[in-house]
């Protein structure tokens, strides 16, 4: 099976599948490395690790769709590839389709956002008219080549029109042909339960660590009827934490040792990037 028809039916099952947060390849394959399922290639990680910058629009169609092109090569299994607003109008969208599913992506996700877009739980958002919007989401479906290639569709109008208002936009963006919807930023906890409700489509739920709506275990999101449970910046801060922590020892105790549990070992280092492969491959030609 495919990785895009593996992904349809993960998604399709609505059971609160976990979609880690992937910001280059290395996390990429650790991700996979630990059994999970997909993997989300998050332009806040992508941003954030590689321009040391914040979720505010500074990334474009080329960077993303570089590191996409890396990460499809270090993993095989599905992945979902974070878009923004498609950098730019319905045309534009067109061609980050042709562009993304070509680096490799399996599902692609677009936002309502006005450009320059920010993270989904910043403060000062804006969003296009629905009509531009709902173009844009036809346009996305109009160019996939691929039929099994899945088109996913953020709303953030919650945070500017209200509950209700995000909710008319889903729909619609389903009525457009996306296949998942993601209504971002809801901040009640009633609000989380009654989106599966209301909406029929498969719905992915963004778990933000410090961001603004509740945390749900992931089996209860599965429980109420989400398709995909998204961590996007698990990783990613996790990985800060524990660079700040082995750094602070260094700093401190001038010297860091494989056994003080701060590091990954040597070997598991080289196991996650493959060396054995590469080895074996190496002997192939000399």
């Amino acid at each position: 099976m495919s990785t895009k028809k593996q992904l349809k039916a993960l998604v399709n099952a609505k059971s609160g599948v976990i979609v880690p947060g992937a910001f280059n390849a290395l996390s990429a394959r650790l991700i996979a490395d630990l059994g999970y399922e997909a993997i989300y290639i998050t332009g806040a990680g992508v941003t954030n690790m590689w321009f040391g910058m914040p979720d505010q629009g500074f990334m474009g169609l080329a960077e993303i769709a570089d590191h996409t092109a890396r990460i499809r090569d270090a993993v095989d299994v599905p992945l979902l590839v974070d878009a923004d607003t498609g950098f730019g109008n319905a045309l534009n969208v067109y061609h980050t389709v042709r562009t993304l599913e070509r680096a490799g992506a399996d599902c692609i996700q677009l936002e309502d956002q006005v450009a320059p877009k920010r993270c989904g739980h910043f403060s000062g958002k804006e969003v296009i008219s629905t009509e531009e919007a709902v173009s844009k989401v036809k346009a996305a479906v109009d160019a996939r080549r691929d039929s099994d290639l899945l088109i996913m569709a953020r709303t953030d109008a919650a945070a500017t029109h209200g509950f209700e208002a995000a909710i008319e936009r889903a729909q619609l963006f389903a009525e457009a042909g996306a296949d998942i919807l993601f209504v971002e930023a809801v901040t009640k906890e009633e609000e989380v339960r009654a989106l599966p409700q209301r909406i029929a489509t498969p719905q992915l739920m963004n778990m933000v660590i410090g961001g603004k709506t509740p945390i749900f275990n992931a089996t209860e999101l599965g429980e109420l009827g989400y398709g995909v449970v998204l961590y996007a910046n698990a990783a990613l801060q996790g990985a800060v934490a524990g660079m700040q922590k082995t750094l602070t020892t260094l700093r401190d105790e001038k010297q860091v040792l494989e056994s003080s549990g701060l590091v990954a070992t040597f070997s598991e280092r080289q196991r996650l990037v493959n060396k054995p492969y590469w080895d074996d491959l190496e002997k192939q030609y000399t």
